[in-house]
C-alpha cells in the first residue's frame, strides 16, 4: 500500500502568524484533509510542521505498526526542505535542526 502527502506552510511576515495544511491520499484516493493555525513561526518552520503533523496523522491513521512499513511519498513546495531531507543541503539554520531529526 502506497500513501501519498501533500505538506504546506507559510507564514506572513516570515516570521509571523503561520499555517499548515495537509492531504493524506491512498492509492489516489483522498483520505483527509488538515489545515491548522500553528502560532509564530518563519515559513521554513512551517514547511517542516507540516511534514511533522502529517506523519504523526498517518500514524494515527493506520497504526504504529502498520505504519512503519507503508510506502510513503511526500510532496512538498519547499526546495530547502526536501533537499535538506534528502541530505542535498545542510542544514545550517539552528532552528531547523530540532524539526529535521523530528522528521
Amino acid at each position: 500500500m502506497k500513501i501519498t502527502i501533500y505538506t504546506d506552510g507559510g507564514a506572513r511576515g516570515n516570521p509571523g502568524p503561520a499555517a499548515i495544511g495537509v492531504v493524506i491520499k491512498k492509492e489516489g484516493q483522498t483520505l483527509k484533509k488538515y489545515f491548522q493555525f500553528i502560532g509564530e513561526a518563519t515559513n521554513n518552520q512551517a514547511e517542516y510542521e507540516a511534514v511533522i503533523f502529517a506523519l504523526k496523522k498517518v500514524k494515527l491513521l493506520f497504526g504504529r505498526k502498520k505504519a512503519k512499513t507503508m510506502a510513503l511519498e511526500v510532496y512538498t513546495d519547499s526546495e530547502l526542505m526536501a533537499r535538506q531531507l534528502n541530505h542535498q543541503y545542510k542544514i545550517k539554520e539552528e532552528d531547523l535542526q530540532p524539526l529535521f531529526l523530528k522528521v
